[in-house]
């Protein structure tokens, strides 16, 4: 039998969060078909992957049959995190690069809160290969975390007032960018359930411009997230006029991982070459060391 999920996860949210975006990404795209447009010019790969409910033998396969590279992250933090695993120390880290080591795939991390770092000693936390975060837990009253993609108190977090709201969530991707050493910005644009549907009006040029310097200032790369469908086309243009650089994330578990049908289709409607990707790597260059954490 199967273990009973006992708590709401970003799984469960993200089934709810697609069902509202519905096909409303199409609407940004350019007329003509996608085939109409050319081929990017870099190998596809999928650095927003999970090992959840699978083992890296029966993972690999799909990446040969959709001709994608995996990063496969694992959640980092504090136990107070509740997921399948949260590595926690140095022992638990290291066990885990040793798991992937020689499967020819990138080995990274997905970042949970602001306390996560302080888990490892600078040594091993550099030998991943990326860490990715997002914005999606939040302070709520007294700074206590408070999980958006979960059923909270609106109150707690000051949703019910939902510009006031996006101020203060604009800020606090702007303070994690500047206080925390990773690599990618993951589920990029993701709001609220409540919000959704105001996406286009919420997100302004004037908060995306927020979001998009502070990447830029931090060599943070924004996530083209394949499951979430985000961020839609008016904030990805903002950011590559910007001088942005991207990954695709499709925040897979097995068998949905490398499906990056939305992540390549925006790619090209963008017209995105390889300079514009973020790829794992060198170690001088990874945020874990370069920021000194």
């Amino acid at each position: 039998m199967p273990p009973v999920d006992r708590h709401p996860s970003r799984r469960a949210f993200l089934a709810r969060s697609v069902a509202l975006a519905g096909a409303s990404w199409l609407a940004g795209r350019s007329d003509g078909s996608s085939d109409e447009r050319p081929a990017l010019d870099f190998p596809l790969v999928d650095l927003h992957t999970h090992l959840d409910n699978s083992t890296i033998e029966r993972v690999l396969p799909l990446g040969i049959e959709r001709k994608v590279k995996f990063g496969i992250v694992e959640h980092a933090g504090t136990k107070e995190n509740r997921y399948p695993v949260v590595l926690s120390d140095d022992d638990e880290l290291l066990a885990y690069l040793k798991r992937l080591e020689g499967k020819g795939v990138y080995r990274g991390l997905q970042a949970e809160w602001t306390d996560w770092a302080g888990c490892f000693s600078p040594e091993v936390l550099a030998r991943v290969d990326y860490v990715l975060t997002d914005a999606m837990t939040f302070p709520g009253k007294g700074g206590r975390r408070i999980k958006l993609w979960e059923k909270f108190d609106e109150d707690e977090v000051g949703l019910r007032d939902h510009e006031r709201f996006m101020d203060r969530f604009v800020d606090w991707h702007v303070q994690i960018m500047a206080t925390e050493p990773f690599d990618i910005l993951a589920n990029a644009s993701w709001l609220p359930e409540a919000l959704m549907p105001g996406y286009e009006t919420l997100w302004t040029e004037s908060r995306i411009g927020k979001v998009v310097d502070a990447a830029i200032g931090y060599e943070i790369a924004i996530e083209i997230s394949a499951s979430y469908k985000l961020p839609r086309l008016a904030f990805l243009k903002q950011a590559k006029a910007a001088g942005a650089k991207f990954s695709f994330g499709s925040n897979g578990r097995y068998p949905n991982m490398g499906k990056l049908d939305y992540s390549v289709e925006l790619a090209r409607a963008l017209g995105l070459t390889s300079a514009d990707m973020f790829v794992p790597g060198p170690h001088e260059r990874k945020a874990v060391v370069r920021r000194g954490r």
